[in-house]
Protein backbone atom coordinates (compact mmCIF):
# COMPACT_ATOMS: atom_id res chain seq x y z
CA UNK A 1 0.00 0.00 0.00
CA UNK A 2 2.97 2.51 0.67
CA UNK A 3 4.49 1.53 -2.87
CA UNK A 4 1.10 2.45 -4.19
CA UNK A 5 1.28 5.87 -2.85
CA UNK A 6 4.67 6.30 -3.29
CA UNK A 7 4.40 5.27 -7.23
CA UNK A 8 0.97 7.07 -8.14
CA UNK A 9 2.40 10.60 -7.90
CA UNK A 10 5.56 9.58 -9.79
CA UNK A 11 3.29 8.18 -12.53
CA UNK A 12 1.11 11.39 -12.46
CA UNK A 13 4.23 13.42 -13.21
CA UNK A 14 5.57 11.50 -15.43
CA UNK A 15 2.45 11.24 -17.69
CA UNK A 16 2.84 15.28 -17.18
CA UNK A 17 6.53 16.12 -17.64
CA UNK A 18 6.17 13.69 -21.25
CA UNK A 19 2.86 15.22 -22.13
CA UNK A 20 4.86 18.65 -23.07
CA UNK A 21 6.89 17.03 -25.46
CA UNK A 22 7.21 17.34 -28.65
CA UNK A 23 6.11 14.75 -30.80
CA UNK A 24 6.87 16.47 -34.12
CA UNK A 25 4.74 18.41 -36.71
CA UNK A 26 4.98 15.63 -39.08
CA UNK A 27 3.21 13.06 -36.90
CA UNK A 28 0.50 15.50 -36.14
CA UNK A 29 -0.61 17.04 -39.80
CA UNK A 30 -1.24 13.91 -41.99
CA UNK A 31 -0.64 16.16 -45.09
CA UNK A 32 3.16 15.92 -43.79
CA UNK A 33 3.55 12.24 -43.93
CA UNK A 34 5.75 10.58 -46.57
CA UNK A 35 3.48 9.65 -49.22
CA UNK A 36 0.76 11.97 -48.46
CA UNK A 37 -1.33 13.91 -51.22
CA UNK A 38 -0.15 17.62 -50.71
CA UNK A 39 -2.59 20.68 -51.77
CA UNK A 40 -0.75 22.40 -54.26
CA UNK A 41 -2.65 25.26 -55.51
CA UNK A 42 -4.70 23.96 -58.31
CA UNK A 43 -7.90 25.36 -57.09
CA UNK A 44 -6.73 28.74 -56.58
CA UNK A 45 -4.56 28.54 -60.17
CA UNK A 46 -7.92 27.43 -61.82
CA UNK A 47 -9.84 30.50 -60.42
CA UNK A 48 -6.97 32.62 -61.23
CA UNK A 49 -7.15 31.59 -64.68
CA UNK A 50 -10.97 31.87 -65.42
CA UNK A 51 -10.95 35.54 -63.93
CA UNK A 52 -11.07 38.43 -66.33
CA UNK A 53 -8.64 40.53 -64.14
CA UNK A 54 -6.58 38.62 -61.21
CA UNK A 55 -6.23 41.87 -59.45
CA UNK A 56 -10.07 41.42 -58.83
CA UNK A 57 -9.19 38.47 -56.81
CA UNK A 58 -7.02 40.47 -54.30
CA UNK A 59 -9.45 43.39 -54.04
CA UNK A 60 -12.74 43.77 -55.97
CA UNK A 61 -14.47 46.92 -58.07
CA UNK A 62 -17.47 48.40 -58.24
CA UNK A 63 -19.75 49.15 -61.05
CA UNK A 64 -20.53 52.49 -62.80
CA UNK A 65 -23.24 50.83 -64.61
CA UNK A 66 -25.45 50.50 -61.59
CA UNK A 67 -29.29 51.84 -62.42
CA UNK A 68 -30.84 52.20 -58.87
CA UNK A 69 -33.87 53.17 -60.88
CA UNK A 70 -34.56 51.03 -63.04
CA UNK A 71 -34.26 48.56 -60.04
CA UNK A 72 -36.71 50.76 -57.92
CA UNK A 73 -38.97 50.24 -60.68
CA UNK A 74 -38.59 46.66 -61.12
CA UNK A 75 -39.81 46.17 -57.30
CA UNK A 76 -42.62 48.66 -57.46
CA UNK A 77 -44.00 46.90 -60.32
CA UNK A 78 -43.69 43.81 -58.02
CA UNK A 79 -45.47 45.23 -55.12
CA UNK A 80 -48.22 46.88 -57.72
CA UNK A 81 -48.72 43.13 -58.34
CA UNK A 82 -48.08 44.50 -62.45
CA UNK A 83 -44.88 42.32 -63.04
CA UNK A 84 -44.02 42.53 -66.81
CA UNK A 85 -44.64 39.20 -68.38
CA UNK A 86 -41.49 37.03 -70.27
CA UNK A 87 -41.34 37.50 -73.85
CA UNK A 88 -42.48 34.54 -76.23
CA UNK A 89 -39.61 32.29 -76.84
CA UNK A 90 -39.22 29.20 -79.16
CA UNK A 91 -35.85 28.17 -77.46
CA UNK A 92 -37.19 25.75 -75.38
CA UNK A 93 -40.29 24.01 -74.41
CA UNK A 94 -39.62 22.78 -70.95
CA UNK A 95 -43.11 21.92 -69.54
CA UNK A 96 -45.21 22.48 -72.68
CA UNK A 97 -45.13 19.29 -73.79
CA UNK A 98 -46.96 15.89 -73.31
CA UNK A 99 -43.90 14.07 -72.23
CA UNK A 100 -43.15 10.24 -73.67
CA UNK A 101 -45.40 7.79 -72.67
CA UNK A 102 -42.39 5.27 -71.67
CA UNK A 103 -43.46 2.32 -73.07
CA UNK A 104 -42.36 -1.11 -72.67
CA UNK A 105 -42.30 -4.62 -73.76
Amino acid sequence: MFRLRLALPLIALSVLTLGGCSIGESMVDPYKRPGTWRPMGANALNLELQVARPADLVQGRGTVEADGDSAAKAIERLRNDKVKPLPQSSISSVGSSGGSSGGGS
